[in-house]
């Protein structure tokens, strides 16, 4: 794991905002049906965070599974990309379910969320973290008793040595691992609060 990365909107390793249009694409559910890879684990009336949401490609699915008594943090360090986000789940009918945070490179924000999470989704974007094991401790901590956490890191950019060490930054966040679910193109990981 890169402990010079950063969030910083200069950071060259932070996804362009170009390439959110390309990630919100239709395309990409040939290779991350959302649906398949989130929809288990959101329940109707829940809370669900995703942390680097970007345009949204997982937030709007989340949206529909958690419902409309559910709703969904978005939050991302790039404004631009919650400005795209906004105007796709307007779109959808579904801006009302969503709540959209610009965070910063050091605090996502979520002092207010904690113990109110039931699904937490990390997807490619811990390796782009100043501070891994603080991300994952400020995720952590909005976690119910009985939330979980799904982190998932692309093989492309992250080694597996460089993903067993997220996994110990969240172990020593207070998380526990559960399982390791087959998502394509990806490393990923489900934790639980201990």
């Amino acid at each position: 794991m890169s402990h010079s990365a950063t969030l910083s909107t200069e950071r060259s390793d932070t996804c362009p905002v170009w390439v959110g249009y390309l990630l919100a694409s239709r395309l990409r559910w040939l290779v991350h049906n959302p649906k398949r890879i989130i929809a288990p684990y959101i329940a109707p009336g829940m809370t669900v965070l995703d942390v680097g949401s970007a345009m949204g490609f997982f937030s709007l699915p989340a949206a529909r599974a958690a419902g409309a008594s559910g709703n969904v943090v978005c939050v991302d360090l790039q404004p631009k990309m919650l400005e795209v986000l906004k105007r796709r789940a307007r779109r959808r009918g579904l801006l009302e379910r969503l709540e959209l945070r610009a965070c910063t490179a050091v605090d996502l924000g979520l002092a207010d969320l904690e113990g109110q999470v039931g699904f937490a989704l990390a997807f490619a974007m811990v390796h782009e973290a100043a501070d891994p094991a603080r991300l994952l401790e400020q995720i952590a901590k909005t976690l119910r008793k009985d939330g979980r956490l799904l982190v998932a890191e692309p093989n492309g950019h992250v080694s597996s040595q460089a993903f067993a060490d997220t996994v110990v930054a969240a172990e020593q966040a207070g998380l526990r691992l559960l399982e390791r679910p087959k998502i394509s193109w990806s490393r990923s990981a489900l934790f639980a609060p201990r």
